[in-house]
């Protein structure tokens, strides 16, 4: 049985905070809720969140799954992990970091949005600039952090509607431009 069943939710994110060192002020913004909602929760004001997106959070932040908490219900829709978060995942473990390590890596205003990146909620993203952060933390190379973009461009242009068979010249061109770029603007650094 795991460690959650034998104990209140709440008690169980206290001690984590706890052990963790973490600042009650800081996990509510990574998990997206106000301070007072926190001290709410850990002192059992109220009762422990059933809403699947905070507990989630709760939960990645942990680095548990949401199923730990006997308040959490599976969400009818599916979250699928594609591969670059699994891989990303992969790296954080690499790295010798929990999942709390990696997002405290990030600035106070973009621990929500890396929670809901891990948690599968959003998009890892385009931007390439916010990537290579990413690959920095994680020491990935120039190359590493190009694939992880090469692939989240492609898929962003399939949403978008661009057909990558037909256009498959234009395509090549565009990331063998992009790959030329990268390289000459980071690996001079």
């Amino acid at each position: 049985m795991n460690n959650t069943a034998l104990k209140k939710s709440s008690v169980f994110v206290k001690e984590f905070l706890e052990k963790n060192n973490l600042h009650k002020k800081d996990f509510a913004k990574m998990i997206g809720v106000t301070l007072s909602y926190v001290y709410n929760l850990i002192d059992e004001n109220v009762p422990f969140s059933t809403r699947s997106t905070t507990l989630e959070r709760i939960a990645t932040v942990m680095d548990i799954n949401p199923e730990e908490f006997t308040e959490y219900q599976i969400p009818s829709e599916v979250v699928s992990f594609e591969k670059n978060l699994l891989n990303l995942k992969d790296l954080i473990k690499e790295n010798n970091l929990s999942a709390l390590d990696f997002i405290k890596k990030f600035e106070t205003k973009k621990r929500l949005e890396i929670v809901d990146i891990l948690r599968g909620a959003h998009p890892i993203g385009i931007d390439f600039y916010e990537l290579r952060k990413i690959g920095n933390i994680l020491n990935m190379s120039t190359d590493e952090v190009f694939e992880m973009w090469k692939d989240e461009f492609v898929k962003y242009l399939r949403k978008g509607k661009f057909n990558t068979e037909k256009n498959k010249d234009l395509l090549d061109s565009i990331l063998d431009c992009a790959h030329k770029t990268v390289h000459a603007l980071y690996d001079i650094q």
